[in-house]
């Protein structure tokens, strides 16, 4: 099965508007994964989601049916979601996949994000039909038509990796972002936890993967829950991954920063023979496999 990935949102931590991030793009982590007939699956709910939903409804040929992965939910990752238009048009059906936090479930994290006290729309007050499920590491199930495998990932809080592919057979991708590969932070990951990655990323053909930081960058911001594009590099040639997309980006770094960083990139790719194509995520950027 043929489908196509694109990237609305690409920018870690806080939207970052402006001439200094317009080729790259200024909104936060949001992916849609786009099978046969509008099939879509997106991943994660930053600022960019607010745009694809506008997408989506000037396109609309019938009701949107979307389902949306979260990898967790601090701000950056779910900050859209209030704008998200086909949550506001009755037929449409909505659904959002996800970790809880400790003890508080993701249906009430998602309630309290437009709770009165911060926000003037309630969650129960949208009209698309809504439902919230939990997925736990180390699981898999069905979603449009993928299988997607779940695993937990180096971050503050539960925090997960998504592994898509087509239910049909096809190309398979991950989606790995907010991850810390190197030393540092207190993580509930067992020891094996490195070995297990690259077995989950194996061969992949399409990993998209947190590459926040410079190595320089990295030394005073371990246990932050990033990677350096070194390590997201070194992962990807580990794992035989055949395409790596840097993702996340740091707000700081502007377009002539994000340059240099690919070009480090794509240096330490052919030093090392793998992966065989890098690239950084821009707002817009669309892959097809």
């Amino acid at each position: 099965m043929a489908y196509t990935v694109t990237f609305w949102g690409t920018r870690g931590s806080i939207p970052t508007p402006g001439a200094h991030t317009a080729r790259y793009g200024g909104n936060t982590s949001c992916v849609a994964v786009e099978g046969p007939g509008g099939q879509l699956v997106i991943l994660d709910a930053g600022t960019g989601i607010r745009e694809l939903g506008l997408t989506l409804v000037e396109r609309q040929n019938g009701a949107v049916k979307a389902e949306i992965l979260l990898s967790h939910t601090h701000w950056d990752h779910i900050q859209g979601l209030p704008y998200f238009k086909p949550f506001f048009a009755p037929g449409n059906t909505v659904r959002i996949w996800g970790s809880k936090q400790g003890a508080k479930s993701l249906d009430a994290i998602l309630h309290l994000q437009m709770d009165p006290a911060v926000f003037p729309v309630p969650l129960s007050a949208v009209s698309a039909a809504l439902s919230v499920q939990e997925v736990q590491p180390g699981g898999q199930f069905s979603v449009g038509p993928f299988r997607a495998q779940v695993m937990q990932l180096r971050h503050p809080g539960t925090t997960l990796a998504y592994r898509l592919t087509p239910l049909s057979g096809g190309k398979s991708m991950a989606y790995v972002t907010d991850n810390e590969l190197g030393p540092g932070g207190s993580y509930d990951t067992p020891p094996s936890w490195r070995r297990d990655l690259v077995q989950f990323l194996d061969r992949v053909d399409l990993l998209v993967h947190d590459a926040m930081y410079t190595p320089a960058e990295l030394e005073t911001h371990r246990g932050w829950g990033h990677s350096s594009y070194e390590e997201a590099v070194e992962l990807a040639a580990e794992a035989g991954a055949k395409q790596l997309v840097l993702f996340h980006h740091e707000p700081e770094h502007d377009d002539g920063a994000l340059d240099e960083l690919v070009a480090a990139a794509r240096r330490l790719a052919q030093r090392r023979g793998a992966p065989a194509e890098v690239a950084a995520a821009q707002d817009g950027l669309e892959l097809s496999l």
